[in-house]
């Protein structure tokens, strides 16, 4: 093979430039096309949205309400459950602590509202007998 019959790189081929112009020219062309096109069909293509989607609409408004209906009475249901358990649950974690401060000794508020209900009634049976007896020193 001689120097002649060799291919040349891509790069040094001398009608490369105008190759890409071409092809260039030939996207901008197709694109101004489709754009033209789209502009040309957009207004029937939104209307035919429009209607179809007014057809939807009415076709889906009633049962979305009926769907919706549905899922608040589940929420209200599971709402009145959860109210319930999570009640329960308070329940049975005071008397667990309740429970638990028992055994280690620790009285409850309730104890020392008595306790303290009985002091007072004490003090008062003191100070009564006190009054008594200063009565009868003098």
């Amino acid at each position: 093979m001689s120097d002649h019959d060799e291919k040349k790189p891509p790069t040094e081929d001398p009608q490369l430039p105008g190759k890409i112009k071409d092809s260039a020219r030939q996207i901008w062309l197709a694109g101004l096309g489709a754009y033209n096109k789209a502009g040309e069909d957009a207004g029937k293509f939104f209307d035919r949205l429009v209607s179809e989607g007014e057809q939807l609409e009415n076709k889906t408004r009633g049962m979305v309400g009926k769907h919706v209906k549905t899922v608040e009475h589940k929420v209200d249901d599971v709402r009145d459950k959860a109210t319930g358990t999570w009640d329960k649950l308070e329940t049975l974690f005071d008397q667990r602590v309740s429970g638990a401060l028992r055994r280690l000794g620790i009285p409850r508020h309730e104890d020392i509202t008595a306790l303290e209900q009985r002091i007072a009634e004490l003090e008062q049976s003191v100070a009564q007998l006190r009054g008594e007896r200063g009565d009868e020193e003098e």
